[in-house]
């Protein structure tokens, strides 16, 4: 169980509300630590993100759930935070465009990539859910 009463949970649970891209690393087969930016939201337990049906983090999360997430540091480098935990496809979780929080969080950034909710939503239809169980930082 992470502790976010802590100077570093405090800064985890800020990052996790207000940062829009979190770097998910995956396990490849070789064994090979994969790290890609994503978007995300927090619901106060678990972190949601959608992916592509055929990208590898989700034959990587199906050998091996294990991730860390982290966010970017500061100019200088010393903020920094990283979860660990277990990764699952959540086949329960509403699709993109049906999930109002993460449509709020990213709809100008699915119109940057000339997307509307419902093509995102079709293109990255296959959602994520990470359980983080620790956290170090700096």
């Amino acid at each position: 169980m992470i502790d976010f009463s802590t100077d570093l949970g405090k800064r985890a649970l800020r990052l996790l509300r207000e940062e829009t891209v979190i770097w998910l690393t995956t396990v490849a087969p070789d064994g090979t630590p994969q790290p890609r930016p994503v978007w995300f939201t927090w619901d106060g337990s678990s972190i949601l993100l959608y992916s592509q049906p055929k990208a590898h983090k989700i034959s990587h999360l199906e050998k091996c759930p294990r991730v860390a997430v982290h966010f970017n540091t500061d100019k200088d480098g010393s903020e920094v935070v990283v979860l660990t935990g277990e990764g699952r496809v959540d086949r329960e979780a509403p699709p993109a465009d049906r999930d109002r929080e993460y449509v709020a969080k990213y709809r100008q950034g699915m119109a940057d990539l000339e997307m509307t909710p419902e093509s995102f939503a079709a293109d990255y239809s296959t959602p994520i859910t990470v359980m983080p169980t620790r956290l170090r930082g700096l």
